[in-house]
């Protein structure tokens, strides 16, 4: 898909990119079924871009990334690094891409092995792609170290030894090691205290303009991203709704869920208004929400009907989840350059 983009090329293009799970059951292990977590995503990231992607827990943004890192196996599109196909390469040539893209986990727990010291995670990856070894290798560290905000002798500890903030600057500086030009930052400061999040989301900035890096920065805290990203993608069981940078889309959001997910944010100002808008319904299943006889239906009962009218003169509105199962794919907004919406069907509560 287009987008507004810098004089140079994106250093990485997305299209169509789909990715099924199989549903197996039985002690056959028949397939039953197919999880749609990504189903034709399409987008592109410009040298030293932030590009968000948000929305709701399991509508695939997560998927995403991981996709584009074949750390989970594609079902089809294409995934292009600096011009070159990254599903189509071999494991050899993968491995060296692997020293320009890499990934900074949402678990700053899970994602540190505990048996190994900071500085044996954090060198692991020079060690395997055989760039450092001896006193190379603990100098590499150090630097590595420091430059997020540790201290070099913290290389002789464990991960259990520090607290949330401070493993997920190691998980950092292990992402650096390889000195990569693209990483994706998988809800980086999600299991973070506030508190933290502003200092994470500063050393991660100031990285960026340091060492010139791009990033596809996943989150679903609207407020962090509209503070750290360039362009946001808001994503929709499975697919990409809305696509604009960011001043535009926060000033004027087009589609439906991209105006509740907005509504729903919290504002800086406690006094400042909002007209909230609500999601109604259940998320449909990423496995039968394609097929029109399973749909849920979302009648409301005269009780209910006359409980959404009254929240309505209180400023309230609704989006029906119903009325967003259908996706289109993006249309270019007349007038806004870079701005692409999914056209969606009328949002109203149903009768």
């Amino acid at each position: 898909m287009p987008a507004a983009a810098p004089d140079t090329g994106p250093l990485l293009s997305v299209r169509d990119l789909v990715t099924h799970f199989p549903v197996k059951r039985g002690l056959l292990k028949r397939e039953v079924g197919v999880v749609k977590a990504v189903d034709g995503v399409s987008f592109d990231i410009f040298p030293g871009e932030t590009l968000g992607l948000v929305g709701e827990s399991g509508c695939g943004k997560s998927t995403v990334g991981r996709s584009i890192l074949r750390l989970v196996p594609t079902t089809s599109g294409s995934v292009h690094y600096g011009g070159e196909d990254v599903l189509a390469a071999s494991s050899g040539r993968m491995r060296a891409l692997r020293r320009e893209m890499q990934i900074i986990f949402q678990d700053p727990v899970g994602s540190l092995n505990p048996r190994m010291t900071v500085g044996n995670i954090i060198g692991e990856p020079l060690v395997v792609h055989k760039l450092a070894t001896g006193s190379e290798l603990r100098d590499r560290v150090a630097t590595l170290l420091t430059k997020v905000g540790l201290l070099p002798e913290h290389a002789q500890r464990y991960p259990h030894e520090f607290s949330g903030g401070q493993r997920q600057r190691i998980g950092i500086a292990r992402a650096l090691a390889l000195n990569p030009k693209f990483i994706v930052c998988d809800e980086p400061v999600s299991a973070l205290d506030v508190s933290i999040q502003g200092q994470v989301l500063n050393l991660l900035n100031d990285l960026q303009d340091e060492l010139g890096l791009s990033y596809l920065f996943i989150a679903h805290n609207l407020a962090v991203v509209e503070h750290f990203c360039d362009r946001i993608a808001v994503m929709y069981l499975g697919r990409i709704v809305e696509l604009a940078d960011r001043d535009t889309l926060y000033r004027n959001p087009l589609h439906p869920y991209t105006k509740a997910l907005l509504s729903a944010a919290p504002m800086p100002e406690p006094s400042a208004q909002r007209r909230r808008i609500m999601l109604l319904g259940d998320v449909p299943s990423p496995i039968h929400f394609y097929d029109e006889d399973d749909r849920p239906a979302e009648a409301l009962s005269a009780d209910e009907r006359a409980e959404l009218d009254a929240e309505r003169k209180e400023g309230f509105e609704y989006v029906t989840r119903e009325s967003l199962l259908d996706r289109p794919p993006l249309e270019a907004v007349p007038g806004e350059p870079g701005h692409f919406v999914s056209p969606s069907a009328e949002a109203a509560v149903p009768a």
